[in-house]
């Protein structure tokens, strides 16, 4: 039997709660009570022949609390005059309440809106939007608030989130929140105060005009006659911020950019050139260094297809990247040395060469082996130097 039961009744409420309609009633004060539920109830054979279940159903009904019922009279042939549920309404939203236990939540909900009506009122859409969200973050509500009127009064401030000096608001608040921060600012600040195509919780800091961590770049020099620094050992490995790379003045004319540290640190001196720690998808800090569209730069990544797609990716900052040890040949004579990749970049990546395409291709398509992987620091170190070599000689040419 599929009748309606006095836990079917506080589902149907719950989902109400759960898909945010009651909370947002609650702030908006559009009640929308009664409610009327769904109701399920026995047909008219059931009364001969589940008298005693439709008794028992009935009685249970009754004795719900916070729930209104509407009979009606039905009369059977066998049982006579019967009186049965045919409407359950919930009157109040204190009843609704009530009987899924959200009276405390729902207090604290109207004490958030009463605090954001009378300081942010342009915050209550997104209240409305996100009632629940909002009720857990009851606790850091206020501090919310607070920050938000901050940076109303100091649009574009240019200093560092350690120092937003908010009374009870450290930096680390304000980094932890950034994401929901992020969705009440947009709805107070002004335009001009926004810098709208820097997105998502990283892009926080340059969006609303605070300063950013500066990005380091971290390079060796391969060869030993050039000089980086004032004094010190040959080929040393630097890390510098963005803007210092970018100003960097020395006669480089090759670059290599590779992802694995141990291969980074053991690459084999070259002339004029420097490798490059790569930071996987992040170049666009390496992109700003305008000298490096003067000179040759070579990828070395995984043989796989996230190896292709930041290679896609780097080309898109700098597009006459070439690929190192990113080929057919070096895959399959390091067949013993494959592995598997967890789970596979699958859209199409414009920026490949015929070549790589094919390659790239094979691999997302699992055509030489399932989920195939060759890491880059299993290429073998003479193969690494016949490379090298091989661009060298190109080079000269």
């Amino acid at each position: 039997m599929n009748w309606t039961r006095p836990r079917d009744m506080k589902a149907q409420l719950e989902r109400l709660w759960e898909r945010g309609e009651l909370p947002r009633r609650l702030i908006t004060g559009e009640l929308g009570f009664p409610i009327r539920l769904v109701l399920k109830g026995p047909a008219s054979s059931d009364l001969s022949d589940r008298f005693e279940a439709v008794r028992a159903w009935t009685a249970e009904l009754a004795a719900a609390p916070h729930v209104r019922i509407e009979w009606r009279e039905v009369r059977h042939r066998v049982q006579g005059s019967q009186r049965l549920p045919e409407q359950i309404w919930v009157d109040t939203p204190d009843d609704a309440l009530a009987l899924i236990g959200k009276r405390r939540d729902a207090e604290r909900l109207v004490e958030l809106a009463d605090l954001t009506r009378s300081t942010i009122p342009e915050l209550l859409p997104w209240m409305a939007r996100r009632p629940l969200q909002a009720v857990d973050l009851a606790d850091q509500w206020a501090h919310l608030l607070a920050v938000v009127r901050w940076l109303v009064a100091h649009p574009r401030p240019g200093i560092y989130l350690r120092q937003v000096d908010v009374p009870g608001v450290h930096s680390k608040f304000i980094e932890a929140h950034r994401a929901v921060l992020s969705e009440l600012l947009d709805l107070v600040l002004p335009p001009d105060s926004v810098q709208s195509d820097r997105t998502g919780v990283g892009q926080f800091a340059r969006r609303y005009g605070f300063l950013d961590k500066p990005v380091r770049i971290r390079f060796r020099v391969l060869d030993g006659c050039i000089r980086v620094l004032p004094s010190g050992a040959a080929s040393p490995d630097v890390t510098v911020d963005a803007d210092s790379f970018a100003r960097l003045q020395t006669p480089i004319s090759r670059v290599f950019v590779t992802e694995n540290e141990t291969n980074f640190l053991a690459f084999p001196p070259a002339s004029n050139a420097i490798v490059i720690f790569g930071e996987g998808y992040g170049w666009e800090p390496l992109a700003r260094a305008e000298w490096l569209t003067r000179c040759s730069i070579h990828y070395w990544g995984d043989i796989d297809t996230h190896g292709f797609a930041i290679l896609d990716q780097l080309r898109r900052h700098l597009g006459h990247v070439q690929s190192l040890l990113m080929d057919r040949d070096t895959l399959m004579a390091h067949k013993a040395l494959w592995g598997g990749e967890a789970r596979q970049v699958l859209h199409e990546l414009p920026r490949l060469t015929t070549e790589e395409r094919a390659l790239y291709d094979d691999l997302r398509d699992n055509r030489i082996r399932s989920n195939l992987r060759l890491e880059q620091e299993r290429v073998g170190f003479q193969w690494v130097t016949d490379a090298l070599t091989r661009v060298a000689d190109s080079a000269t040419l």
